[in-house]
């Protein structure tokens, strides 16, 4: 009996690492201006981005009750195990809707091997726990090893979150209106971290060889083994800070495992163009 894995486009994994892995991805849906896309099937970060600079209202909403239940139906009879990681319920209903499907079909009579996590995670820092359990059920590991490395992975996973701009957190109602146009003018760019699965304000910084200097240092005070764990970097339209960043780390904490990728639409729908983000592990040995 295999082990697969599953999870939702807020995982913001490379295409090809899923494909690899066998992961399962489910998209969120992302709306432009009220026109609905699915994550990472209808619409690319490139094309939202330049949506987003055009002035276009951008909104996201979780996976939908009938895909959810469409592919744990085709579960059902399966010698296979299933374990679904969800984005942070948090930060999206996805999980509790996962939940809810799962249960009705129980209900019904379905005989479906699921379980269903919530993360406390999102974005690359979902990614990694998802890629972690992945390569664990390809190695053959049994289920409740990788369980139990899936919540160690989830209640250890750092996220370090800054944007170029606070307009686009004003524009979803992150922000003040008044502290955007403050924080615009005097060039601050906020960090924000994970906080029992929410997304909060940790420091805030002006320019960008301070945030460098300021992301390095909470690294090191945060992260441990770095040389022995995968580093996430993730970005919205802002590669080249993901180089300059990515060359530093791996120079000053010997790191050579990243992964490195666009912040997905369902992400970036949130933050604009210009995030930067990291994740790692505070403890990555169990």
């Amino acid at each position: 009996m295999a082990i697969k894995i599953l999870t939702d486009s807020a995982c913001d994994l490379p295409k090809q690492l899923c494909e690899q892995y066998e992961i399962d991805v489910m998209p969120l849906l992302v709306y432009v201006d009220e026109q609905e896309f699915r994550d990472t099937v209808d619409i690319t970060p490139n094309k939202l981005y330049n949506a987003m600079r055009e002035g276009a209202i951008t909104k996201t909403a979780q996976v939908t009750y009938g895909t959810f239940e469409e592919k744990f139906k085709q579960l059902e009879n399966s010698s296979d195990d299933y374990i679904y990681i969800g984005i942070s319920s948090q930060l999206s209903g996805t999980y509790q809707t996962a939940k809810m499907v799962a249960d009705h079909l129980q209900e019904d009579g379905h005989k479906i091997n699921l379980t269903i996590i919530d993360s406390k995670c999102a974005s690359l820092g979902l990614g990694l726990v998802v890629l972690n359990a992945a390569k664990m059920a390809q190695a053959g590991k049994s289920k409740e090893s990788i369980l139990s490395q899936i919540d160690h992975y989830c209640n250890h996973m750092e996220h370090l979150v800054s944007v170029d701009t606070l307009e686009y957190l004003q524009r979803g109602g992150r922000v003040s209106r008044t502290s955007a146009i403050v924080g615009n003018m005097l060039k601050i760019k906020p960090i924000l971290h994970m906080e029992d699965g929410k997304l909060v304000a940790l420091d805030k910084v002006r320019g960008r060889k301070r945030l460098y200097r300021k992301l390095l240092k909470m690294i090191e005070e945060r992260g441990t083994k770095l040389d022995q764990q995968v580093v996430g970097i993730n970005h919205a339209d802002n590669l080249e800070a993901v180089m300059e960043i990515k060359d530093i780390i791996s120079e000053k904490f010997g790191v050579t495992q990243f992964v490195i990728n666009d912040a997905g639409s369902a992400v970036g729908a949130h933050t604009g163009p210009g995030l930067l983000a990291l994740y790692f592990l505070d403890d990555p040995i169990k």
